[in-house]
């Protein structure tokens, strides 16, 4: 379990003062100097080391990430693009991030734009997030007034803008391609890659998107040292994770916690255990609405990390745990994040845009039990022929709970279409 020096991200609950005052008197800002000072090749060296990855759902090393933006300028400037449009259901760590803690990432956008060489920082947020919206404007104006940001910034003799952007609520404009067009000014939807951002991104010039709580821990990492994070958690999934638990506990919750902590525990500890009990627990979603859903004997031992979670098949994504106990119709819930897929997308690749509606489609039958049991094998060849076949993941994002459901729970799927039957025939 995290102990409680380790956390980062310590006004999490909104508990304290969010403004500059109260986020400088909890280490936010401080010395930030000496961190540009450790030099851009330095910082991006550290993060590597740290084996921090990304936090908005590919866990993709920080950074290398960060590595792959221009050391020399061709001309066009480079630019940070900060992805908070947290749009994936069961997902709400970031908004809290920047409800209570906004001059963390502001801090953060300044050292990781400084160690791509960027010259501002677009911060990407949802349409929905009023108040975080609202929080943000607040603490850059007064990062702004302080010296921290703009003209010198931290009295370190560089340079850095930070603008906010709201979006319009579609959940595409997650996917970081589509971020940028709609950024831009245009209808979100993704690019073909290559180019990729890093060499073509906003408005054509060198830009990397990143998710909030990556760009968040980067300040901390460096003053604590990357040792200290790689200290945490396992070899390859190190760090602190915000976790997101909502569901069938009788906790609810969001928190700080140690990477590679057992499922089980972090429900039992934090979100004071599923309702009715553990043994009440059916199944688990345990990244988001986009990863594969684990029934109960692999929630029992399964570690929560990038690895642990692909190893049996789905994957940390966002770590957004929802929580199914025995009361759960399954079949109704995966066909209710059918519909969410089928409705978001944007329409531009053929087998996400055909496809979302057919497998939406199926599902209903098997929600109803009006199906035959050959479209159960049906299903699952329309999700093989999405996923893997579109320019971005969300075809990927609508794959996966369809065959997670299959994978695991063929047999209810197959009593409910032979008990409509029999009630048909009688």
């Amino acid at each position: 379990m995290l102990k409680d020096q380790d956390r980062i991200f310590t006004n999490l609950y909104g508990v304290h003062d969010w403004r500059l005052a109260g986020a400088k008197s909890r280490g936010v800002w401080d010395n930030t100097k000496a961190l540009i000072e450790m030099g851009q090749d330095g910082i991006v060296d550290a993060v590597k080391e740290s084996g921090l990855r990304g936090r908005g759902g590919a866990g993709f090393p920080t950074g290398l990430k960060w590595s792959f933006m221009p050391k020399e300028s061709d001309g066009r400037p480079s630019y940070l693009v900060v992805n908070a449009d947290e749009s994936e259901p069961g997902t709400c760590k970031d908004r809290e991030i920047m409800r209570f803690d906004p001059h963390r990432l502001l801090e953060g956008c300044l050292v990781a734009g400084y160690a791509m060489r960027a010259i501002a920082a677009y911060i990407y947020i949802r349409g929905e997030f009023v108040q975080e919206a609202i929080n943000l404007e607040i603490a850059i104006k007064e990062a702004y007034e302080d010296g921290l940001i703009g003209k010198n910034a931290a009295g370190s003799g560089y340079d850095f803008d930070i603008y906010l952007h709201r979006g319009a609520g579609a959940y595409i404009c997650g996917e970081e391609t589509a971020l940028i067009e709609s950024l831009e000014g245009n209808k979100g939807q993704p690019r073909l890659k290559p180019p990729f951002p890093a060499n073509v991104g906003v408005w054509g010039c060198p830009s990397t998107v990143n998710n909030v709580e990556s760009i968040a821990v980067a300040p901390e990492i460096l003053r604590r040292g990357e040792g200290w994070f790689s200290g945490l958690g396992r070899p390859n999934n190190t760090g602190t994770k915000l976790f997101c638990i909502s569901g069938h506990v009788n906790k609810p919750c969001n928190v700080e916690e140690e990477m590679g902590i057992p499922l089980k525990e972090l429900i039992e500890k934090h979100a004071g255990g599923v309702r009715g009990g553990w043994d009440n627990l059916l199944a688990i979603i345990p990244g988001g609405s986009s990863v594969p859903l684990l029934p109960k004997d692999i929630c029992d031992t399964v570690l929560m990390d990038f690895d642990s979670l692909r190893d049996v098949q789905s994957g940390l994504g966002t770590a957004a745990v929802i929580v199914m106990d025995k009361s759960t119709d399954v079949i109704r819930a995966i066909e209710r994040l059918s519909h969410f897929y089928k409705h978001e997308s944007c329409g531009q690749c053929t087998p996400c845009r055909e496809g979302t509606g057919w497998m939406w489609r199926v599902m209903q039958r098997l929600v109803s039990g009006e199906a035959e049991i050959e479209e159960i094998d049906m299903l699952i060849n329309i999700s093989k022929r999405i996923e893997g076949h579109t320019i971005c993941a969300l075809g990927d994002a609508a794959a996966w709970p369809v065959q997670g459901l299959v994978r695991h729970f063929r047999p209810v799927i197959e009593e409910r279409i032979n008990s409509r039957k029999a009630d048909r025939a009688a």
